[in-house]
């Protein structure tokens, strides 16, 4: 079991069918998966339904794809058909969708099988995958260590050779910073470049749907398969999807690439910091430049980003009052007691949280002191990103300033979890794509993740800039001790 790619060779070449394919990584999930808890819902029964399927559609030759028979994973805030859809809340434990996500259809389009629904913090709030309502998801480098969040499960299944690729979510850095402490491949695409029709809104100015996998040529494959437009969301764009597998033997040679220093130094450990700069290195010998940037509202993106998400948050998941949607409380004598308890009971501490931030900043009196200012930041460091690509084609930097961190270290200090994210909100305040691949290990076996940022929409430089360099490497190609307790 290995790269989506491997999958689909020997699919091609009868080495193994699907069948036999979903089989082995079902064996996997149920030897491996009571100890990460990556997945909340398996789906073997439909799993394997699906792989019949497939194997009969390779034997007739028609429609094949490079996902055809392929088993994959989907983050647990996306519609499936005959899944529940729970975003890891009690609030909607026991909710069945009528409908199919848009990303995931094209990926059941494309012949594709879904193993099942992988853990997630609470409606996607979180950065450690430690806020789920049905129990934390281990990073398999170091199963005393978070997997990152929000996209922690499929990060985790990923990794942990679960599936052979998975789909997440990335609101503030919830696929990039998951895969750099999981030593993995995440794609967040530009803001509408990803139909999020079927995703359950979290922040819906800022959520995009990405692939999670071994390597760059496999994110291209699962992007080129969801990308593209979608009637059904209005902030679908309506452009071109380009030959994402054809851009990645381009090269770097001429390439210009931006180096902020409002990425390093302070607050980024040595390791992380080492480990990004020797990767540049690495990409100035294949004939790119570096040019010295200055993105100077930087210092502002996490507290902007937490003063917009929770305020969209609010917004969105209002609807769960235990009357229109979601988990009812039993307790109560009147309508007040239904919807205080059934939200009380329902959503857990850190939802809460952000809901209480949220609907502050939108009050009466304080929405022009706090949202509207929040706003216009945004707009401030968007105009950093446009400045900066009048010079530079892509932007790096560390995913993460720090490797993973310890189950438990940063629950009682939610600020400390938020910076988590420092390196990654401002690419989703602005609307960009970014990508974060393996660029090295610790001394103690941990991943350290480099980030790569392009303009709107050139999701194919990035992929051919991560490309060229993965190529240089090995980090990609290691493998965790499944199982294996480190401490």
């Amino acid at each position: 079991m290995t790269t989506i790619a491997e999958c689909s060779r020997q699919l091609a070449t009868g080495e193994r069918t699907s069948v036999a394919l979903t089989e082995a990584y079902l064996a996997a999930m149920h030897a491996h998966n009571p100890e990460l808890n990556a997945y909340l819902t398996t789906a073997g029964d439909l799993a394997l339904q699906q792989a019949r399927q497939a194997d009969e559609q390779r034997r007739s030759g028609r429609n094949l794809t490079p996902l055809t028979g392929v088993p994959l994973a989907i983050k647990d805030v996306m519609h499936v058909p005959g899944l529940p859809t729970s975003c890891a809340s009690k609030m909607l434990a026991q909710f069945r969708p009528t409908f199919t996500a848009t990303a995931v259809q094209r990926l059941l389009d494309a012949g594709a099988v879904i193993l099942g629904k992988t853990n997630m913090d609470e409606f996607a709030m979180g950065a450690s995958t430690e806020h789920s309502a049905f129990g934390v998801t281990r990073n398999p480098w170091d199963v005393e260590r978070t997997p990152g969040g929000s996209s922690g499960g499929s990060a985790t299944a990923v990794a942990a050779e679960l599936c052979a690729g998975a789909l997440g979510s990335d609101t503030g850095g919830s696929i990039r910073q998951p895969a750099s402490f999981c030593g993995i491949v995440g794609l967040k695409p530009t803001y509408g470049r990803v139909s999020r029709y079927g995703l359950v809104a979290f922040a819906s100015s800022l959520d995009q749907i990405g692939p999670m996998t071994h390597t760059v040529e496999d994110a291209a494959v699962l992007l080129q398969t969801i990308a593209g437009h979608d009637p059904a969301d209005s902030t679908s764009l309506a452009v071109p999807v380009p030959d994402y597998q054809a851009a990645l033997t381009q090269g770097v040679k001429g390439l210009r690439i931006g180096v902020p220093e409002e990425y390093f130094g302070s607050g980024t450990d040595a390791q992380v910091e080492s480990a990004v700069r020797a990767a540049l290195g690495v990409l100035t010998e294949m004939g790119a430049t570096l040019t010295p940037i200055h993105l100077p509202h930087t210092k502002y993106a996490v507290p902007c980003y937490y003063i917009i998400a929770p305020a969209e948050a609010s917004a969105n998941l209002a609807r769960y009052d235990g009357v229109r949607y979601g988990y009812r409380s039993t307790h109560g004598e009147d309508l007040h007691d239904l919807y205080f308890n059934s939200r009380s009971e329902g959503f857990g501490p850190e939802v809460t949280r952000r809901l209480i931030i949220g609907t502050f900043v939108l009050s009466s009196g304080y929405y022009d002191a706090y949202y509207q200012q929040a706003q216009r930041v945004r707009t401030l460091i968007a105009r950093d990103f446009q400045a900066a690509f009048e010079h530079v084609d892509v932007i790096c930097t560390p995913t993460t300033p720090t490797t993973a961190f310890r189950l438990g270290e940063k629950l009682d200090d939610p600020v400390q979890m938020y910076l988590a994210d420092i390196c990654t909100v401002s690419c989703n305040l602005a609307g960009l794509p970014g990508i974060s691949l393996p660029c090295g290990f610790t001394p103690a076996g941990l991943p350290i993740g480099l980030q790569i940022m392009g303009r709107h929409l050139d999701e194919a430089t990035l992929l051919r800039v991560a490309h060229t360099y993965e190529q240089q490497q090995t980090w990609h190609t290691r493998r965790p001790n499944v199982g294996t307790k480190s401490i």
